[in-house]
């Protein structure tokens, strides 16, 4: 099913050419005078892969009587209730008007995935206008060109990543939850997806490596839609030498890419070998969400503390997964198998999780109260501003000065502060910090030169200072310098009055 992107804004923004670059053809009237465009346009688009189904507005008004202006603004605002991602397009060479303010207060109020769009962004003159849309408060802007076509690699992966993220119970139905289930060979992890299914749909036995392709199986818990991938397990890579072997673990690795949840399944006799941190570390690079599944449990002689002593060792060498879910459980008895499926949604709806920009920054207030940046060579880091700019997994943007001299360990102090404040216990969390670009910044400053001297090529010479605030001092290349050698005196010292 084609995603369905309103492009908005105020007028004369470029809306129609972007519409018709995505649909590929001129089929909205394009214009330097603003309002050309007045009544909703479709069309049908296509951006790498994803199929669109476009609808083009009229410019944005702030007006509410019975005009034309007015009847333009409802036909937009119906385009926004229709999509199902808002695409609000601004101007960078303008840069954000009251008017852009207006109308991304009335989108933040709606309950649709917004990406911000700076237009006309090509070449350094859209620098400026593109930094300063951080301040509408609705994410990163993507500086594109609608007319020269830049920009749209950005747009494309902001379509992707917007797509999914209406994360309520129809869209969930609609889309099935993919799981990848992961781990190393013989750990169980197609034992655990036929117990699942409640029949032996894939071969299982006691040998190792005898699943070799990423099986994918549809299935539905409760009323929800699942996608389980069952993988080769992975071996070290030093010790795959086997062209089968090499292309089973490219399969394995593509589908951690695909999923939305890992399963690391580790055999709970044997759990947190050397492969085993490091699958965990890959589904943390790659920004999936992850459960620990400890397989075999019931070959486990003291389960409480062995559960554990797990724990705190997966806290102690994966500190950026702290608080990852940990089932335990037995796929040939059944026993706690129950506690799997919600643990896996729970995860997926962390990692889907939006949070507002308003307690963002609630939030980061207190947090900074809390504990203030460090100073660095004898000047504090002050964070500013900071906006979610996409979910899946949740990604932050904090705008701060001297953004380049924060260090690592405040920003995991703040990361580790988000998961508390908002219960985001194992899920990817990506902190970037920006600061505004300042052409007049220390070693960047231009040199201000007597126009006289510019024409001439020669630099500014500096006045001398008055009388009685120091004394001018003479150069030895300009001035000849005396002889300072005497002679001595006919009349000897004496001579000498």
């Amino acid at each position: 099913m084609p995603l369905r992107l309103a492009i908005v804004g105020r007028p004369n923004v470029g809306k129609s050419t972007l519409f018709n670059r995505l649909a590929g053809k001129k089929l909205a009237i394009v214009d330097d005078r603003p309002g050309v465009t007045r009544d909703r346009r479709y069309g049908e688009g296509r951006l790498g892969d994803l199929d669109l189904a476009l609808i083009d507005t009229a410019g944005f008004e702030d007006v509410a009587d019975e005009s034309l202006e007015a009847r333009m603004r409802r036909q937009t605002e119906l385009a926004i209730d229709e999509a199902d991602v808002a695409l609000f397009v601004v101007d960078a060479r303008e840069g954000v008007t009251p008017l852009d303010e207006v109308f991304a207060e009335i989108l933040r109020k709606r309950d649709k995935p917004v990406i911000l769009a700076a237009n006309k962004a090509e070449g350094r003159a859209g620098e400026a206008g593109a930094l300063e849309a951080f301040s509408l408060g609705l994410g990163e802007p993507i500086a594109i060109s609608a007319e020269h076509g830049e920009g749209m690699v950005e747009l494309f992966d902001a379509l992707v990543a917007a797509a999914p993220s209406e994360d309520d119970q129809e869209d969930d139905g609609d889309n099935p939850v993919k799981i990848a289930i992961v781990g190393r060979p013989n750990a169980g992890k197609s034992t655990l997806v036929n117990a699942l299914l409640g029949e032996d749909r894939l071969l299982t036995g006691p040998e190792a490596g005898i699943t070799r392709d990423a099986i994918p199986v549809d299935w539905t818990w409760g009323e929800r839609r699942v996608r389980l991938v069952d993988t080769a397990g992975l071996r070290r890579k030093a010790k795959v030498q086997e062209k089968l072997e090499k292309l089973s673990t490219q399969d394995t690795i593509r589908a951690i890419t695909f999923a939305e949840v890992v399963l690391l399944v580790m055999d709970a006799t044997h759990p947190f070998e050397i492969q085993d941190l490091q699958i965990a570390d890959l589904v943390e690079r790659e920004g999936r969400g992850l459960v620990f599944v400890l397989a075999k449990w019931d070959l486990v002689e003291n389960p409480g503390a062995t559960l554990k002593e797990f724990i705190e060792e997966a806290n102690r060498v994966l500190p950026q997964l702290r608080g990852t879910p940990v089932i335990a459980l037995s796929a040939e008895t059944g026993r706690h198998l129950d506690r799997l499926m919600p643990a896996v949604f729970k995860v997926h709806d962390d990692w889907s999780t939006k949070v507002k920009t308003r307690d963002l920054n609630d939030w980061l207030a207190l947090a900074v109260q809390r504990h203030p940046p460090p100073a660095v060579n004898g000047r504090r880091v002050k964070p500013k501003y900071m906006a979610q700019t996409k979910a899946r997994p949740p990604t932050f943007v904090l705008f701060a000065s001297r953004a380049a001299q924060l260090p690592d360990s405040y920003r995991r102090y703040l990361v580790n502060s988000l998961r508390e404040s908002f219960d985001l216990p194992g899920v990817p969390i990506r902190v970037t910090v920006k600061s505004n670009s300042n052409p007049y910044a220390e070693g960047d400053r231009p040199s201000t030169t007597d126009p006289a001297a510019k024409a001439s090529g020669r630099p500014k010479t500096k006045a001398k200072p008055a009388a009685g605030k120091g004394r001018a001092t003479r150069t030895p290349t300009t001035h000849k310098l005396r002889n300072t050698s005497r002679k001595p005196s006919k009349a000897g010292p004496k001579g000498r009055r």
